[in-house]
């Protein structure tokens, strides 16, 4: 991807450094079909520099745009997390871990922008809906919901009679 992502490995002495990111439209382009069109977040990555080893501590804060799961519209929502990811030093780069990544021991630098990306979708929740507003109504898309409404099947028997006859089995 973009070296804007990366951290660089080689040559860092034995100690702790940061490093913040800024993430906004451009960085959701580089990855096709996400479902966040947008966002504006900052990725704070705390690097503990081993001899072996970099011990990195990422933090995700900030605001995605995202579709609504009722409505489809977009909204914005917060995102936070914390996650921690071990880079150890080998021959060849190994990523099949989650937690754990294997970089080459000549490498410059660690590309992160694909585990931030990961990171910002682990952050979100499961269901992405609009909060309620002060009246403790949705914040939804009133066309859309009106239009849901219209199709809702209040009982499942009247969708498919075929319903009756699994209950029979049942109370047999």
């Amino acid at each position: 991807m973009s070296g804007i992502y990366s951290i660089p490995v080689y040559g860092l002495k034995e100690q702790q450094y940061t490093f913040d990111f800024e993430i906004g439209k451009e960085f959701f382009e580089l990855f096709e079909d996400s479902e966040i069109s947008e966002g504006s977040l900052v990725i704070t990555v705390r690097a503990d520099k081993r001899s072996t080893h970099i011990d990195l501590n990422i933090k995700v804060a900030g605001d995605v745009l995202v579709p609504c799961d009722r409505c489809l519209a977009l909204f914005s929502l917060h995102v936070e997390g914390s996650y921690r990811l071990l880079v150890k030093f080998g021959r060849e780069f190994d990523d099949s871990d989650p937690e754990i990544i294997t970089l080459p021991a000549d490498e410059q630098v660690l590309e992160l922008s694909q585990f931030f990306y990961e990171y910002i979708l682990l952050s979100l929740p499961i269901k992405k809906t609009h909060p309620d507003g002060r009246d403790g109504k949705s914040l939804c898309d009133p066309e859309m919901i009106k239009k849901l409404e219209e199709h809702l099947i209040s009982e499942i028997d009247e969708a498919d009679p075929r319903w009756n006859e699994l209950k029979k089995l049942m109370n047999n």
